[in-house]
């Protein structure tokens, strides 16, 4: 039984979330020759403030971004 695990910033939708799991679970049941009905999808969600890239949260990321925009 094939578990996926996706993390991702908080802020999608329940439709993007479900398009997202269709797609990944059709792509990984052809890919394996497996059944969709095994195929499980984790899905966590994480705050700005709870996921870094380059030791900066993706808050501080943002607000950087905005800063350059703006000058």
């Amino acid at each position: 039984m094939p578990i996926i695990e996706m993390h991702m910033m908080v802020g999608r939708t329940t439709e993007q979330k479900h398009k997202v799991a269709a797609a990944v679970t059709e792509a990984v049941s052809r890919s394996l020759e497996c059944s969709a009905d095994t195929v499980r999808i984790l899905i966590t969600e994480h705050a700005t403030d709870g996921f870094f890239v380059a030791g900066q949260t993706m808050a501080q990321r943002a607000a950087a971004r905005a800063q350059e925009i703006s000058l």
